[in-house]
């Protein structure tokens, strides 16, 4: 039986893709730049690809923040300080937060209280404790395990056995971990050796070698889910 939950926080709770939109078109701009629609997408496929690399050990954290900013301004042939850039950037992010359809009824109404609540993340403490005081989550969750704050990464197995150390009678068993990135959340439960479940709201197909448990198209389906557990 599952009495655990590990939950992701950025598309999987709260809409990430439509804060980073919103704030990256605001620090673009003021940094001079017209934020297209072609110039943000670009930002978006830079800024994946740098989270790819920090998951994978290639960078570091700071790197990540400032050097998708940077290779978005060379790209372009602008000038502009990329640390400035990323530092507005993370002042704009940390204003918006957006929930996903049903999310906030189901942390809220039907997970909390019925099962130990989580939090798992890989994004800057700065930003998510500004997105999670504002979305008022923190009192739904026993612990939020920022990676920053860790010392370790998603999907790391190092990150997950120091959120396990801190977890009250933990037990493998009894434990998923919910999120939306295969790469992340999943991968790094399975080196965990914990029960993974794939938010998919895309139906994309999973490689073969990151095979998740369980499979919902959004958080909202996860108390159904629970049940048959």
């Amino acid at each position: 039986m599952v009495k655990i939950l590990l939950l992701d926080l950025d598309d999987t709770i709260l809409d990430f893709q439509k804060a980073e939109h919103i704030a990256v078109r605001q620090a673009i701009a003021q940094a001079g730049v017209e934020p297209t629609d072609a110039v943000c997408a670009r930002y978006s496929q830079i800024n994946q690809m740098h989270w790819q690399m920090l998951e994978r050990g290639e960078i570091t954290r700071e790197q990540v923040l400032v050097n998708r900013f940077a290779v978005l301004f060379r790209e372009l042939g602008h000038q502009a300080d990329a640390e400035k850039v990323a530092r507005n950037y993370e002042q704009l992010l940390g204003i918006g937060h957006y929930y996903l359809p049903g999310a906030e009824e189901t942390v809220k109404q039907e997970l909390f209280g019925r099962y130990r609540l989580f939090l798992v993340s890989n994004g800057t403490a700065r930003v998510q404790d500004s997105r999670l005081t504002s979305a008022q989550l923190y009192p739904y969750f026993e612990k939020v395990f920022i990676s920053e704050e860790i010392g370790y990464n998603k999907p790391s197995k190092a990150y997950f056995d120091a959120c396990f150390a801190q977890i009250p009678m933990f037990s493998p068993d009894a434990c998923l971990i919910v999120g939306d990135s295969l790469t992340s959340d999943i991968l790094g439960g399975i080196r965990a050796g914990i029960r993974t479940c794939w938010i998919n709201p895309n139906h994309k197909s999973a490689p073969v070698d990151i095979c998740p448990d369980y499979e919902i198209e959004r958080l909202a389906d996860l108390p159904a889910l629970l049940k048959n557990l």
